[in-house]
């Protein structure tokens, strides 16, 4: 690919677009693919509006969501139907991709039937209508974390936890008083039926289904002898008390000095250590014990997820966050410590994005006693993340992802 002069030398499309998406799994200092990656999108972007249309539209995908970070279902559904544009196309093959394709579709929408026949026992348009009422999005984004169609039981019970956990999220960060949050967090932390009489009273019906919903979960997850069950309860107080923790700096008017004190303190309450934890007891015997406590630690994998989570969600919702009281954001904080613009404070921040990348690309390479299959679900979870956040807020504006919500639940594949 490369000259003696070190420009690239190759300038067949195929064979760019093949070596721009392998650049992207660059780990620190790999300089050759550092180069590589910047010369090929510089290549292919001038030449793609001259290509034939089948190939100039896989270029258009790729620069802008390069393959390794493409979200599973939504890269399979496109691939099945570049694949049948292919004049060597295998039609066995095509036929039998498409029957799995619809047959892992129906899984999803029966997942989908049972949550929503759950979660409408919560009533919350009655109760809590300030609450995001998200079912579908938030189950796009565990099967982004778990797709296959054999962990469809980890999927409905993430799925659950995080619909719970994106109520928890509005209360604390858009409804609550600090008092408010104070009495919620205490009742959370008591974890008994006695304990409802601490939280607000409008939120003792969600207070009551919550711990019996998790209370339920735990015991299935024990009679399907999982290890790790009385964990999912912790794993849950946890996310409660990470965003309370961010309440009490919005009171305390707590400004960082600069974005790596920022992320130090803001990370955690992506519950992105919290999903990742839980995916993996979910899988069962082969996450370990040591393996769940390495986890919670927030080592490097973990803590590049919640950057990429936390970054990503900044830059596409400060303007309209700029409305109401929040705690200062990555966005602003750039911004002051650095002297500059939003769009160059953006600019900044997209390059923290890129190292957080690499070092998920490194974690999952670098010999660890925790198994790929495992590391994989965080690698997973940036990537459906990426998707959600890419050009807007597209778990709080679901409209912005309909589409390809549509694509991947409602409309099968023709066979």
């Amino acid at each position: 690919f490369i000259d003696k002069n070190g420009n690239i030398g190759s300038t067949d499309a195929t064979s760019l677009l093949g070596l721009y998406n392998a650049a992207y799994l660059r780990t620190h200092g790999e300089k050759i693919l550092d180069i590589a990656m910047s010369s090929t999108k510089k290549i292919l972007k001038s030449i793609v509006n001259h290509l034939d249309p089948t190939i100039a539209d896989e270029i258009r995908h790729h620069l802008e969501t390069p393959l390794f970070r493409g979200t599973n279902r939504v890269e399979t559904k496109r691939y099945i139907s570049t694949y049948e544009k292919n004049s060597t196309r295998n039609e066995t093959i095509l036929e039998f991709a498409k029957l799995d394709y619809n047959l892992v579709q129906g899984l999803y929408c029966d997942e989908l039937k049972d949550l929503t026949i759950w979660w409408n026992g919560f009533d919350i348009q009655t109760h809590l209508t300030w609450a995001r009422d998200r079912m579908v999005e938030i189950h796009f984004w565990m099967m982004g974390v778990l797709f296959e169609p054999h962990y469809s039981y980890p999927r409905v019970v993430l799925t659950k936890l995080f619909t719970l956990v994106s109520v928890f999220d509005d209360f604390y960060d858009n409804y609550s008083t600090t008092e408010e949050s104070n009495m919620f967090t205490t009742a959370i932390n008591r974890w008994d039926e006695h304990a409802v009489e601490h939280a607000p009273a409008y939120m003792r019906p969600f207070y009551k289904g919550t711990v019996a919903s998790i209370n339920q979960i735990e015991e299935d997850l024990k009679l399907q002898k999982n290890k790790h069950a009385e964990l999912v309860k912790k794993l849950f107080i946890d996310a409660a008390n990470c965003y309370h923790a961010e309440v009490k700096w919005r009171d305390q008017k707590y400004v960082p000095a600069n974005l790596e004190e920022h992320l130090k303190i803001s990370a955690p309450s992506t519950i992105c250590m919290q999903i990742s934890n839980i995916a993996f007891l979910l899988m069962g015997d082969i996450t370990s014990s040591e393996t769940i406590q390495w986890a919670w630690a927030y080592p490097t994998i973990i803590r590049a997820v919640c950057i990429i989570a936390r970054v990503m969600n900044d830059i596409v919702s400060h303007e309209r966050e700029q409305a109401s009281e929040h705690m200062v954001s990555t966005v602003q904080t750039c911004m002051n410590e650095n002297g500059c613009t939003v769009e160059e404070a953006n600019e900044k921040l997209n390059e923290v994005v890129e190292q957080a990348w690499m070092d998920i690309c490194e974690s999952c390479i670098q010999p660890t006693a925790h198994p790929l299959a495992v590391l994989s679900r965080v690698a997973n979870l940036a990537r459906v993340t990426d998707f959600l956040y890419k050009h807007d807020d597209g778990y709080t504006l679901g409209y912005s992802v309909k589409g390809t919500l549509d694509s991947v639940y409602v409309h099968p594949m023709d066979v």
